[in-house]
């Protein structure tokens, strides 16, 4: 039966025996193997024991769990002699505990010393009101410890120049500490927090006085969310007997003496994060000169700090776009160069994503029979991810037709395959045309798609495979699709298009509708090109440069007539 060993921790020497298929550790009292320590989450880590090995996973906790100073990010095997870390508490791993006692041979070196943890201050205290506004206990006693003006004021310029010249917030705020050190002489320790968007706290910056100071930094999640919460700046002369802190576990337990915590608020009054200050030499106490300071240092590094930001998102935004770009050409790559050339068929096609990149999709196939598929898709939702279904499916689409004996039966597989790739709520409206050039035959199969619109040579239009219509891909992966099988005569043409079309809106949110689509279809023309001309110009007459938010995607192809021929 394997076991847990506690080394380091107020219970070394005990043993916690695993005899559950799972044991979950963490600070709630209802775990399996209860951790009363602040920084520990309340359900940290859980050990399973799967086919005859156990496993230790990590359950998002705030400061992580380490096998031999190895952050677990996914699930790891424990072996025996393994070196398990949770915050400050270590165990060594037997799987048989027949083995306990016997020397290990696998070396731990620990590399998380001085890295930062947060701490709960346990389930009395989570409404305390820690401080309020600027507080200094009167009637200090003891050493002061001062800095020379001159070299408070180096370090101030020094600072400012530092913030000026940086736009990289992780090398900014390091050297921000390092100066900050030179002007509180009695600070033990300082660290930076900042807030991220969904509101998580991220320490960017952590500085000790000591080198040889081998304890983790220990950040009272109270006190900074006080401190960002009011956006007031917050000290304390003696914070380990201030009453305001309501005996505080982390207060107590990290033997802070005084401490100073300045919130870092943007030009817009949103808080960023905090800056603080501590010493566990209660002779050496902070004053009110030393927030004054401290505060205004605050304030110029949150402007630093805002512009830092907003110059890495500025990057981030340009990466952005020219990875979109770079996309927008792969995909045009995956397109059609040109129509195929048939003789007595004359082809068309536009494509004009919402995006950068879009989830439209056509393709012209011929296959080694002399037969054109003429096929066209649209991918729900936009954007890059649409774009990336796009291109797997149209990998799918060009190996099924080769390899399925009638189009009914590719469209099943190509279904099937889409279906089995698990694109979650994904699904495509396809249809699929095969012109035989000849037969003149043009064989039909809808998945979910508008029917293609079939215009006859005196200018009346028809609705090809209404009737036959089948689900969306990706919605049954069994489904069994029909086809039907049309002739095309001389001078008659078939339009297939995206919904972007028939939904195309103008500045007075009127869309431009399938009937005047249709309408367009039935022009008296004679060519396959003029009359996709006479569609695209009448829909951008009619959307006038309002912006656009779906992909529009439109091919025709018709056979010649005798007179198109003979020129």
């Amino acid at each position: 039966m394997a076991v847990l060993e506690m080394l380091v921790g107020d219970k070394a020497g005990q043993r916690y025996t695993l005899k559950e298929d799972r044991a979950i550790l963490g600070r709630h009292p209802e775990c399996t193997i209860v951790l009363d320590q602040g920084a520990v989450s309340r359900q940290h880590a859980k050990i399973d024991f799967v086919g005859g090995e156990f496993f230790v996973e990590d359950l998002q906790s705030r400061n992580g769990t380490f096998v031999n100073a190895n952050l677990v990010q996914t699930p790891y095997r424990l072996q025996n002699g393994d070196r398990l870390k949770i915050c400050d508490l270590e165990f060594t791993f037997y799987s048989d505990e027949k083995l306990i006692g016997q020397t290990i041979s696998q070396p731990m070196t620990d590399t998380t010393f001085g890295s930062p943890m947060f701490w709960d201050e346990g389930e009395g205290h989570h409404n305390s009101q820690i401080m309020s506004k600027l507080d200094v206990s009167s009637g200090a006693t003891g050493v002061r410890l001062g800095v020379n003006p001159e070299v408070k004021l180096r370090a101030l310029i020094e600072i400012t120049q530092n913030l000026s010249k940086s736009l990289s917030v992780d090398a900014v705020l390091p050297k921000l500490l390092d100066s900050l050190f030179k002007i509180f002489i009695q600070a033990d320790r300082g660290f930076v927090i900042i807030k991220s968007p969904d509101g998580r706290l991220i320490p960017k910056a952590v500085k000790h006085r000591r080198e040889e100071e081998d304890d983790a930094i220990r950040i009272s999640r109270t006190i900074v969310n006080q401190v960002i919460d009011t956006r007031q700046a917050i000290l304390s002369a003696d914070a380990a007997t201030d009453a305001r802190f309501d005996m505080s576990q982390s207060i107590a337990d990290f033997r802070i003496r005084s401490m100073m915590c300045a919130p870092l608020v943007n030009g817009d009054g949103t808080p960023l994060g905090v800056i603080q200050l501590d010493t566990m030499d209660h002779r050496s106490r902070f004053e009110q000169d030393d927030l004054d300071v401290l505060a205004g240092v605050a304030s110029q590094a949150a402007i630093s700090l805002d512009n830092a930001q907003l110059h890495e998102a500025a990057l981030r935004q340009n990466q952005i776009e020219r990875d979109l770009k770079l996309a927008h050409k792969v995909q045009q790559g995956l397109l059609p160069s040109a129509p195929p050339k048939v003789e007595g068929y004359h082809f068309f096609d536009f494509y004009e994503a919402a995006n950068e990149v879009g989830g439209d999709f056509y393709d012209y196939i011929v296959l080694p029979n002399g037969n054109v598929a003429v096929v066209l898709a649209d991918v729900s939702g936009k954007g890059v991810s649409a774009a990336l279904v796009m291109a797997k499916l149209s990998a799918d689409v060009r190996y099924c037709l080769v390899s399925e004996p009638t189009v009914a039966k590719a469209v099943q597989q190509i279904n099937a395959n889409f279906s089995r790739n698990g694109w979650d709520d994904r699904f495509v409206t396809f249809v699929l045309t095969l012109l035989n050039p000849k037969t003149h035959e043009v064989t039909i199969v809808n998945a979910g798609h508008m029917p293609p619109f079939l215009r006859l040579k005196e200018g009346t239009v028809e609705s090809l495979a209404e009737d036959i219509a089948g689900v969306p891909l990706g919605v049954d992966e069994t489904y069994q699709y029909e086809s039907e099988v049309v002739q095309l005569q001389p001078g008659q043409f078939v339009a297939l298009f995206t919904d972007g079309f028939s939904e195309a809106m103008n500045d007075q949110n009127e869309l431009y509708g399938l009937e005047r689509f249709k309408d367009r279809v039935g022009t008296p023309l004679q060519n396959v090109a003029q009359l996709a001309r006479v569609i695209l110009d009448d829909v951008t007459s009619f959307v006038a440069g309002y912006p656009q938010s779906d992909d529009m995607c439109m091919v025709c192809f018709g056979r010649d007539t005798p007179s198109t021929i003979t020129e």
